[in-house]
């Protein structure tokens, strides 16, 4: 399969937007949950401050040190899609497109914010 530079500036923006929705993202947190021990230490200012690390062995370590690295991440969101555009591409493209535009739009809020002096 050969893809068109805008197949693989969408595949790229759809793959950004779904490794940070697994790797960083509220909503997916209780996904993460399982594969991380949380603990409280007290901050500069004396404040309880809540850390997570992954588990420290098994295959629940093993998904944490992967969900803890979002490059790690990323390869394998990558794999996916791509493999799904191959196999399944009358499902995948829909749901990659709009991956591949909430990906655009997290970058342009992002610069918003950061130019925009919010």
């Amino acid at each position: 399969m050969r893809l068109t530079f805008i197949q693989f500036c969408i595949l790229g923006f759809a793959s950004f937007r779904i490794t940070h929705l697994i790797v960083f993202d509220k909503i997916t947190a209780f996904l993460r949950a399982p594969f991380f021990d949380e603990f409280t230490m007290k901050d500069e200012d004396g404040n309880d401050a809540v850390y997570i690390a992954p588990k420290k062995s098994g295959i629940r370590g093993w998904i944490g040190e992967l969900l803890s690295c979002y490059w790690c991440t990323g390869i394998w969101v990558s794999i996916a899609l791509f493999l799904c555009t191959l196999y399944f591409p009358k499902w995948a493209e829909p749901v990659i497109i709009i991956f591949a535009i909430a990906g655009v739009a997290s970058l342009i809020e992002s610069a918003v914010q950061k130019w925009g002096g919010e």
